[in-house]
């Protein structure tokens, strides 16, 4: 299981952990023109939210047998709650369970067509699962929705599967709108200075790949893609800093053995 993956899925589930304690967006039976609130829920429906709850946490101490065990609870209790399909989907992508994820993404779809999260994580698992082109428009769809509360993911995520469409264009239009949303996101800038580089736009590649560093967001390929960027430009103090910091931090890592090759073309 990649880490950057990972870290969308416990993204989307924060995401559903706010919407677990907010209030559901469903008109009342008995009164028009209100939203429904907690107070509308049945006894079912507030048992179910309770083991969703509980199944998010446990989902992100990466007991996903426990979660699931709490999805089926919830379900039991209220088989049409669509963000308990939708979670159970995220975990089965964990595990790496990619037809009983599309199941339950589908299923939570058919629930709730309209709601921007389930387009957003059902695109994710479309683009991980080696279906780019067909994640785009559930991006898109995401990001017509003006309720949607992060659209900077759905950008960063359209990006991501640009660039497996082999689109660098969009994928840095994606990145760009993300990147004035949320231009702390490491992940966005990191991205943005990949794109740079290989285009050869260093002095670009370093202002985004700088706000990586600056955040002291230290991962090996970060590093290395600095290190590289600084060598690009001829700054060797720089490159020298860095590649310290590389060393000192990941000495066993595939990055710093390019480093030591000074493989700076590979």
């Amino acid at each position: 299981m990649k880490k950057t993956s990972l870290k969308f899925w416990v993204a989307s589930i924060l995401g559903m952990a706010i919407l677990v304690g907010g209030c559901a967006s469903h008109q009342t039976g008995d009164s028009k023109g209100e939203l429904a609130t907690s107070s509308d829920q049945t006894d079912n429906q507030k048992r179910a939210r309770i083991r969703l709850q509980l199944a998010i946490g446990y989902f992100e101490q990466g007991q996903s047998s426990v979660a699931l065990d709490e999805l089926k609870q919830a379900l039991t209790a209220d088989p049409a709650m669509s963000d308990a399909y939708n979670v159970r989907g995220l975990v089965y992508m964990g595990m790496g369970e990619t037809q009983l994820a599309e199941e339950n993404f589908l299923h939570a779809i058919k629930l709730a067509p309209n709601d921007p999260d389930l387009s957003n994580n059902f695109g994710w698992f479309l683009c991980q699962s080696g279906r780019p082109a067909q994640a785009i428009p559930y991006f898109e769809s995401t990001l017509s929705n003006r309720t949607y509360q992060s659209p900077a993911k759905a950008m960063y995520n359209a990006g991501v599967c640009s660039l497996k469409l082999n689109d660098q264009a969009a994928a840095e239009r994606y990145f760009l709108q993300a990147f004035k949303i949320d231009p702390a996101n490491p992940s966005v800038s990191a991205s943005l200075a990949r794109i740079y580089y290989d285009r050869h736009d260093y002095e670009r590649a370093r202002f985004y790949i700088g706000r990586v560093t600056k955040a002291d967001v230290m991962n090996p390929d970060v590093l290395w893609l600095a290190i590289k960027v600084e060598h690009r430009l001829g700054d060797k103090a720089a490159e020298a800093s860095l590649a310290t910091q590389l060393r000192r931090r990941h000495p066993n890592s595939p990055e710093f053995a390019s480093y030591q090759r000074g493989a700076f073309d590979e």
